[in-house]
C-alpha cells in the first residue's frame, strides 16, 4: 500500500511539474475545448455544458444568417394567398341551400356576407364554422325569405355566388389574384390564366333509373351557371339539383339531370356533352350558333 501511494504521489508530482518546462506541451487533461470562431460563444460559460444549443446558434458559420432565414420563411408564408372556395350545395339538406365559403384561415364571422345574402331576399337559418387542416370553413343554411324553401332559381343561385365572391374581393382584396373575377374587379389580376380548352372536362354517368349525374369543370367567369343551364334547357334536359363549386379560377359543378322523368340515354348524353363543350370552350361564340 505504501508503494502504491508513493507511486501515485510521484506520478501526480511529475504531471504538475511538466507545465513549468516551456519546451513541453501540457498534458491532454489540461486542454479545454477549442474556442469557436465567433465572439458570442464566450458570452456565458453555460454554453460549454450545452453543446447542442451552441451548434444551433452557430448556423452563421457557413455564412447563413439563421434569424434572417427564419424571417424570410415567415415573410414567404405571409405572402402566400390561399385558395378561395365558394360551394353551393343543393343536395345535402332537403330544406335549405347550403353555402360554404373558405379562404385559408383568413375569414372572420362573415357578418357582411350574411347581410348581403339577406339583401337578396334570403333568410340565413343557421351558420357553422369548422377548421380542417388550418382551413376555416364557414357554412350558411339559407332559404328564400318569401317561401321558406331552398333556392331553386338558377339566376338567384348565380347571384348568390357572385355576391359572395364580390365580398371576398372587397374585404380580402388579396384574393383577386386567385379568382377569375379579379381580372375585372380586383386590385391584382391573376398571374396565371386558365386555358379553357385544357381546363374543360364534361362527363355524364348514370345515377339511377330516373336521373343522371352531369359533371362540368371549366374556367370560371361571371354568368357561367346561367349559360350552362340555358344550354341544358335548349336540349330539353331538366336540372333537378346542383352543387356549384368555385375553386379559385376553376368552376367544378355537378348537376342531377333528367329527360322527361328518366335518366339520359347515351345518345342524349353525347349531344349534351358536345353542346356544352362547344360553347364553354368558345365563350365568344354567338348563343344561337351551336
Amino acid at each position: 500500500m505504501a508503494m502504491a501511494n508513493a507511486f501515485s504521489s510521484s506520478s501526480f508530482t511529475a504531471l504538475r511539474s511538466k507545465p513549468s518546462d516551456s519546451s513541453l506541451p501540457p498534458p491532454l487533461s489540461y486542454y479545454s475545448p477549442a474556442p469557436k470562431p465567433m465572439r458570442y460563444f464566450s458570452v456565458t460559460p453555460r454554453f460549454n455544458s450545452f453543446p447542442r444549443k451552441t451548434v444551433k446558434m452557430c448556423a452563421s458559420v457557413d455564412g447563413v444568417d439563421s434569424v434572417g432565414s427564419m424571417s424570410l420563411k415567415s415573410e414567404q408564408e405571409n405572402d402566400y394567398v390561399p385558395m378561395p372556395i365558394v360551394l353551393i350545395d343543393q343536395d345535402s339538406d332537403p330544406d335549405a341551400t347550403i353555402v360554404q365559403v373558405s379562404f385559408g384561415d383568413r375569414l372572420g364571422a362573415l357578418v357582411d356576407t350574411m347581410k348581403a345574402l339577406k339583401d337578396l331576399g334570403l333568410d340565413v337559418l343557421k351558420g357553422t364554422v369548422s377548421t380542417e387542416n388550418s382551413v376555416t370553413q364557414t357554412k350558411f343554411f339559407i332559404t328564400r325569405l318569401s317561401t321558406g324553401r331552398k333556392v331553386e332559381d338558377p339566376d338567384l343561385l348565380e347571384r348568390i355566388r357572385l355576391t359572395i365572391i364580390n365580398n371576398l374581393l372587397k374585404y380580402h382584396p388579396e384574393s383577386s389574384e386567385r379568382l377569375a373575377m379579379g381580372e375585372a374587379f380586383g386590385i391584382k389580376p391573376p398571374e396565371k390564366k386558365v386555358d379553357v380548352d385544357i381546363a374543360t372536362h364534361i362527363h355524364v354517368k348514370e345515377d339511377g333509373p330516373r336521373r343522371s349525374l352531369l359533371y362540368i369543370e371549366t374556367a370560371d367567369r361571371p354568368g357561367l351557371l346561367l349559360e350552362m343551364i340555358k344550354i341544358m334547357a335548349d336540349v330539353n334536359v331538366n336540372v333537378e339539383s346542383a352543387e356549384i363549386d368555385t375553386e379559385g379560377l376553376v368552376a367544378k359543378d355537378t348537376f342531377h339531370v333528367s329527360y322527361r322523368g328518366a335518366a339520359l340515354n347515351s345518345s342524349l348524353s353525347q349531344v349534351l356533352v358536345n353542346c356544352l363543350r362547344y360553347y364553354l370552350r368558345r365563350p365568344e361564340t354567338d348563343e344561337d350558333s351551336y
